[in-house]
């Protein structure tokens, strides 16, 4: 293993990469004693509809996820791999999280409230929590030591991975974003906001880790949506409300989750791929 992260355990293939994806969960930085039961399948499997969806706008770095096309060695652990994991090519990452805003909400609004725009973006006044923003917005981040993203200028990021980069990534990350949206809506889902990763293949740039999943993204049922307040969501809502209501002090150990509370989460999680692909788990 050369990486572990909250959720996915990166392996050294030769010169590929093996993801797996757990069923790990973190809230407020500290992983979860609890897992959530196929929460690893569906970001695995959301993420290689949208690598396929996105395909004629970007490039990506993944391979497979079928263990037969694995090298020999991995396949004695089909059972821990089938469904959860992904062969890709391996990329040498950017330090900046690209990230498009198409709604007011979680730091946004925080910061909107407080100064009228968004990682120094002016808006329209007058805007309410979880509003759709004039246009979507790219926000780049870099990881701060705490493991907090910490949203950064454009010219920041520009200094990070040289001006033409940036610029690309700004392009890509909106032009993803845009046609991400509009489909997901068709499918009854509001793409909010989500966060991408790019990385280079030799000298080509690639959409790389996970995309557009329940972990990166903040999706709300459309037929929900009523600007105003935050919204009802696919992801761990119900985590996040659970440990605020036992009132943990978010320090460590991370408390367990009762199985009704990581149960519900799965359904939401479950529902966003069932909705998103047309296709049950």
């Amino acid at each position: 293993m050369i990486a572990r992260g909250k959720v996915r355990d990166n392996y050294a293939i030769g010169d590929k990469l093996l993801i797996v994806a757990t069923d790990r969960i973190s809230a407020f930085d500290y992983i979860l004693a609890t897992g959530i039961p196929d929460k690893g399948r569906v970001l695995t499997q959301i993420s290689i509809f949208w690598f396929d969806f996105l395909r004629e706008i970007v490039p990506n770095h993944f391979l497979t996820a079928n263990v037969d096309e694995y090298p020999p060695e991995l396949r004695p652990f089909r059972d821990q791999l089938e469904g959860r994991s992904m062969l890709v090519k391996r990329a040498k990452m950017l330090d900046v999280e690209c990230v498009a805003r198409g709604y007011l909400a979680g730091s946004g609004w925080k910061e909107y409230k407080a100064q009228g725009s968004v990682c120094g973006i002016p808006l329209p006044v007058g805007l309410v929590e979880s509003d759709r923003l004039p246009q979507p917005l790219f926000t780049p981040a870099t990881k701060a030591q705490s493991g907090h993203d910490e949203n950064i200028p454009f010219e920041r990021a520009a200094e990070i991975t040289g001006a033409a980069t940036a610029a690309r990534l700004r392009d890509l990350t909106l032009a993803i974003y845009t046609n991400a949206s509009d489909y997901a809506r068709s499918r009854g889902i509001i793409l909010a906001d989500t966060k991408f990763e790019f990385g280079f293949v030799g000298d080509e740039l690639v959409l790389a880790d996970e995309v557009l999943t329940p972990d990166s993204s903040r999706f709300w049922p459309a037929d929900q949506y009523k600007p105003g307040g935050p919204q009802p969501s696919y992801d761990k809502q119900y985590v996040r409300d659970y440990l605020e209501e036992i009132r943990w002090n978010k320090q460590p150990p991370a408390p367990p989750l009762p199985a009704e509370v990581a149960e519900r989460t799965a359904a939401k999680y479950r529902e966003a791929y069932r909705l998103l692909t047309g296709k049950t788990l």
